[in-house]
């Protein structure tokens, strides 16, 4: 494992750091990034889907960030020169996702579970990611322990998606103790992030 220090790096050093970790790969290995703010995440990220790395990251504490990049060996395509390295600003933009459910659709219960996955993963690829996703009734347990969508939430936590649970959910799920990513919520703070969207999506 390769490990890349990028702390109060100012853009775009964090990028070329990993940019210099993935160019020296010559077989199969996991690098590991560490950074400060949320940005240097969604453009390390950004740039290690391009090598053809399995990306994911994470929020550890305040202001600390690991993105683990999964490497089969060499980047898949040419990576870009340090000169032409560029900063993308915040990838956020006013679109708030809604999940109301812990499954998808209506029908089959097990396909329904394999689609919100599915769902949550695809907002992680988006160009643009959501400002907010809200999760609310049977979709407040996709954010506790046990989930299979943690990995996925906590690497759009870490770019800066703000991920909120209803409390009141959690309460009736007796489950706010295991409350995994993200913050708890009330009606209130739901009802005001869904009035200043600017879009919403619903699975």
């Amino acid at each position: 494992m390769i490990e890349v220090n990028a702390m109060g790096d100012a853009c775009p050093i964090p990028v070329i750091k990993t940019k210099k970790a993935l160019s020296g790969l010559t077989g199969p290995d996991t690098v590991k990034v560490y950074v400060d703010n949320e940005t240097a995440v969604q453009n390390v990220t950004k740039m290690a889907q391009s090598a053809g790395g399995a990306v994911s990251s994470e929020k550890v504490e305040e202001k600390k960030f690991v993105i683990t990049i999964e490497m089969q060996g060499a980047p898949k395509t040419e990576l870009p020169a340090d000169e032409a390295v560029s900063c993308i600003p915040d990838q956020r933009g006013d679109l708030i996702v809604v999940v109301s459910s812990d499954r998808m659709g209506e029908g089959n219960d097990e396909l329904g579970k394999v689609l919100i996955k599915s769902f949550i993963f695809a907002v992680t690829q988006l160009d643009q990611l959501p400002k907010t996703m809200l999760f609310y009734n049977g979709g407040a347990t996709l954010t506790c322990e046990g989930a299979d969508t943690l990995e996925d939430l906590k690497s759009l936590e870490a770019q800066g998606v703000e991920i909120m649970t209803c409390g009141t959910c959690l309460d009736y799920y007796k489950m706010k103790e295991k409350l995994a990513v993200g913050t708890v919520t009330n009606m209130y703070s739901i009802v005001e992030t869904m009035a200043k969207a600017g879009k919403i999506i619903k699975p």
